[in-house]
């Protein structure tokens, strides 16, 4: 089996430079193997650990499995209640919005359920942000704004909810 080679702790700032620069170029695959390598230099580095979960929640859309699960994994070393907050908001959100995407029955549920999770954290974010962060008012709002785009948003039937519970 071929071995991982490890990164200088010199290379890390180049090498985040770099996983930004795969995610804005829509590779997160390739952002998040470089995060992988930062972290296991520096397993608390906070920079690596928000942008392995935001190269993470950039896989949803794509259907990648396990994506999900480990943004949600990453979110309890991601230092600040704050940060935790708000990053498990924008893990909904984005999850809502990948349901939308790909649509088929329920979708419009789903992503209500999502939806609120991702606005319930941003309003649990919201009276711990750093002055000068709006960060999760502007998450909240595009959230709202969602729903008014897409009318199909709504909870799911009383009894179809019921039914999910059995």
């Amino acid at each position: 089996m071929l071995e991982l080679k490890p990164l200088t702790r010199e290379a890390i700032p180049k090498a985040l430079e770099k996983a930004e620069r795969y995610r804005l170029l829509n590779e997160p695959v390739e952002a998040e193997s470089i995060c992988l390598d930062v972290l296991r230099v520096e397993a608390d580095n906070q920079r690596a650990l928000v942008m392995l979960l935001l190269a993470l929640t950039d896989q949803f859309e794509e259907d990648i499995p396990d994506a999900v699960l480990k943004a949600r994994e990453l979110l309890p070393r991601v230092a600040g209640p704050y940060e935790r907050a708000y990053y498990a908001g924008l893990i909904a959100e984005r999850r809502a919005k990948a349901r939308l995407k790909h649509g088929g029955p329920g979708a419009g549920s789903v992503a209500y359920e999502l939806l609120s999770e991702a606005m319930a954290c941003f309003a649990q974010a919201e009276p711990l942000r750093p002055p000068g962060n709006d960060d999760a008012l502007l998450r909240w709002n595009a959230c709202v704004r969602l729903f008014a785009r897409h009318p199909h948003i709504v909870p799911a039937p009383q009894e179809v909810a019921e039914q999910q519970l059995e």
